[in-house]
């Protein structure tokens, strides 16, 4: 269920004020290709400036705030490509930013108390990286081309022969949870990290594991929920 407050969000709603309220959601935006300031606008004004259907916005942003949410409003498959903007975002921000910035917080408490869990949650989480940049790469490479190709077609009205018969129910077999090793790797470092080991450091790796858990959370939410039942809805109208 939505916490209350978050029901009064709507299109007319300050979208500044909504991050104010929830400072999580300024990633959100930024998956979104939104950059602040954002002066005074409110989300249907933000939304048209940056050609993003509202009510996708909207309903993003609640899964967004409350990543509880099992279910959602039923969107259509014209939003697919704003979709995969979305989560092509979401892929740049791992790879580029909080996975490089978390190992050189690990390696840098590594390098000051180089102990046995310390080289555990450092080979953990390298291994665990290079999954996920398989991962994402899969989707980048082959599931997004894949949901492009179908909606053109639809969108084109024209016959689709995706290559070697690919099919969404082959990406929900390969799609795995990757957000559950963050889980293991915060219970590394609450529980068995020393006690001596860089408290600073310490602390900032925790800060940044539990966003990145969050986001990756969210991530999976937006396919699961969203994206992949547009995706057969696409595959069921092309026969």
């Amino acid at each position: 269920m939505l916490p209350e407050s978050v029901h009064y969000i709507n299109k007319d709603s300050e979208l500044s004020s909504v991050l104010m309220k929830y400072p999580v959601s300024v990633l959100f935006i930024e998956h979104f290709g939104i950059h602040l300031p954002l002066s005074t606008k409110t989300i249907k004004e933000i939304c048209e400036e940056y050609k993003i259907n509202p009510e996708l916005f909207l309903t993003l942003l609640y899964i967004y705030i409350d990543d509880s949410r099992s279910s959602i409003p039923v969107l259509g498959t014209s939003d697919v490509p704003q979709i995969i903007f979305y989560l092509k975002n979401c892929h740049n921000y791992y790879l580029q930013e909080i996975y490089p910035e978390i190992l050189d917080l690990i390696k840098t408490i590594h390098s000051n108390k180089n102990t046995p869990e310390i080289s555990l949650i450092k080979k953990f989480f390298e291994d665990y990286f290079n999954e996920v940049k398989e991962h994402l790469d899969y989707e980048n490479d082959v599931v997004f081309p894949y949901m492009t190709l179908l909606y053109d077609c639809i969108l084109k009205n024209k016959k689709c022969n995706p290559a070697s018969g690919f099919s969404v129910t082959e990406y929900k077999t390969h799609h795995d949870d990757i957000e559950e090793k963050i889980t293991d790797l915060l219970n590394l470092l609450i529980k068995y990290l020393p006690a001596d080991a860089d408290q600073k450091a310490r602390r900032k790796l925790f800060s940044s594991l539990t966003n990145l858990d969050h986001d990756l959370k969210i991530h999976t939410k937006i396919e699961n929920l969203v994206l992949i039942p547009m995706v057969e809805e696409m595959e069921k109208q092309l026969g």
